[in-house]
């Protein structure tokens, strides 16, 4: 396989616990027809609900296994960020090969392979993610149909790898629909105050939803003047317009890296969740639709 030992060993030490299937038992021990799933190193509970006593888990190998097959399929990885919260993740780097400028030499895109495999019956997900160098930004376009495939749930992934190949092969293939989905961004204007209008609507009526849309409103502009000067763009005029791409990006990167959220969250639960987010999505369609 066309993949680094460094990556295995990455993958093996970052996943290094079972994920184990045991019976739900009632009051009294009664026996259930429930199962649920359990981490072996801490006994956390996995997923948000039971499995059936025919679901077999998943297991570290298997997501190896869609490693190895990106890394193929992709001439080569050069690095993996792994995550779990109630399933794998891993986000694959392809070589810097796969580069392609947006704007001048300071606004670069790279592909990232955005891997989720999830426990409780889904399918395994597989995404072309963005990675934007500028903002440390890490996206996929949802609305774009070439930048995922579903992968069907099953145990023993390693006698399919001809078959997980092509489908990271297809992959490969969108990065080019990708690309160009995103220079067609760049190459459209739009009124930023406009566009956050289009995304997050006007202010509330009560002093606390005005207070929170104006907080919002002002670290973004904050975002937009940083990552213009990081990627030589010249000064915003005073009529507010910027490319498609930059204002995505603007907003994007704020659900990423700044908006809060409760509890303890890692980076790369921060790009799950930016992800999924309904503004980012809305972002994206108005991007898209200029």
């Amino acid at each position: 396989m066309n993949v680094s030992q460094d990556i295995v060993t990455k993958v093996q030490s970052a996943f290094d616990f079972t994920v184990d299937k045991y019976p739900l038992a009632g009051p009294d021990s009664m026996r259930t027809p429930w199962y649920g799933l359990f981490r072996s190193d801490n006994a956390e509970v996995v997923g948000s609900g039971s499995v059936t006593s025919r679901y077999l888990p998943h297991t570290t190998d298997d997501v190896l296994a869609l490693v190895e097959a990106a890394s193929v399929a992709f001439d080569g990885a050069a690095d993996v960020r792994c995550h779990f919260r109630d399933g794998h993740y891993v986000a694959v780097t392809p070589s810097k090969d796969y580069r392609r400028a947006v704007y001048g030499s300071n606004d670069n895109i790279f592909p990232r392979l955005v891997i989720d495999a999830g426990y409780g019956g889904r399918p395994f997900v597989s995404s072309l993610g963005i990675f934007r160098d500028a903002c440390q930004n890490l996206m996929i376009l949802r609305t774009v149909k070439a930048a995922t495939v579903s992968i069907r749930h099953t145990s023993g992934l390693r006698p399919k790898m001809d078959e997980l190949i092509e489908t990271f092969s297809g992959l490969k293939e969108g990065w080019a629909t990708v690309a160009s989905i995103v220079e067609g961004m760049e190459d459209r204007r739009v009124n930023m105050v406009e566009f956050l209008n289009s995304v997050y609507g006007e202010p509330g009526d009560s002093p606390r939803a005005t207070t929170m849309h104006r907080n919002r409103t002002e670290a973004i502009f904050r975002r937009l003047h940083t990552e213009r000067m990081r990627t030589g763009r010249p000064s915003l005029n005073a009529d507010w317009n910027v490319s498609a791409w930059e204002a995505f990006n603007v907003v994007q990167g704020y659900v990423q890296h700044e908006a809060r959220r409760h509890g303890t969250v890692t980076p790369m639960d921060r790009v799950m969740m930016a992800a999924t987010d309904p503004a980012v999505l809305r972002a994206e369609t108005v991007a898209l639709s200029v």
